[in-house]
């Protein structure tokens, strides 16, 4: 069984290596879902993380609708992260329809091998699941991540044990999305997944003594909750 940990930001992600990760998804603005890291987040996360790591390629935060410029832009993202020696890349392209940009993913999936490429929660926008399943096997990709169409893994666990069940050996099917210690066992139980993809976040106070009282801002920190991965980890074991 393998516990994905998504993450944030760098301290983060050490934080999650430690604590008992089997692999790190790592972004970057957790308001906008993730988005792709910076060069410098990229460096020291293959300088000082020995577990996989597979950084989400994900060039703004909105739509998985991407212009030729953007794709442009995913394309020498994964080039760097190919150079830079990761294990895998996250990322996932729509068209207008709802439908599979499968050409694209074809592409991004040559360009990174032999990194794998996960296929993420774009999957969840799909207008037609099971077709959508059939898509990203044929492009090449090596898992999807996908909470079953709702916004929370365990009320999707009914879709998304049919999609485990229809892949297969084909292609690997990853709950995430409010998979927590408390539901992990009963979805993987249920669903028949051997990879689940959680975040454990948790907001942290920040350590600054001063504070600009004229801001009014709370200055929050995104981290995780290493106890909730060790117990997750438990649940799986």
């Amino acid at each position: 069984m393998i516990l994905e940990i998504a993450v944030f930001n760098i301290s983060s992600a050490l934080l999650a290596s430690k604590a008992g990760a089997d692999r790190i998804e790592l972004c970057e603005n957790p308001v906008e879902g993730g988005t792709t890291p910076s060069y410098g987040t990229l460096k020291i996360a293959r300088e000082k993380i020995s577990i996989p790591v597979f950084p989400i390629i994900r060039p703004r935060g909105g739509d998985f609708l991407y212009s030729e410029e953007e794709f442009a832009v995913i394309k020498k993202d994964i080039a760097l992260c190919k150079e830079l020696g990761f294990e895998g890349i996250v990322t996932g392209l729509l068209h207008a329809d709802g439908s599979i940009d499968t050409k694209r993913t074809q592409q991004l999936v040559s360009l990174a091998y032999p990194m794998e490429l996960s296929f993420h929660r774009a999957f969840d926008r799909a207008k037609d699941p099971m077709q959508a399943l059939e898509d990203i096997i044929a492009s090449g990709c090596t898992r999807i991540l996908t909470s079953g169409q709702t916004p929370d893994a365990f009320n999707g666990k009914e879709l998304i044990r049919q999609l485990v069940e229809k892949a297969g050996s084909r292609i690997i099917i990853m709950p995430g999305s409010g998979v927590r210690s408390n539901n992990i066992k009963e979805l993987a139980t249920y669903t028949g997944a051997v990879e689940l993809h959680s975040s454990a976040r948790i907001s942290t106070a920040s350590a600054m003594e001063f504070s600009q009282a004229g801001m009014k801002e709370k200055s929050q920190n995104t981290s995780v909750d290493v106890e909730e991965i060790r117990r997750m980890k438990e649940q799986l074991h």
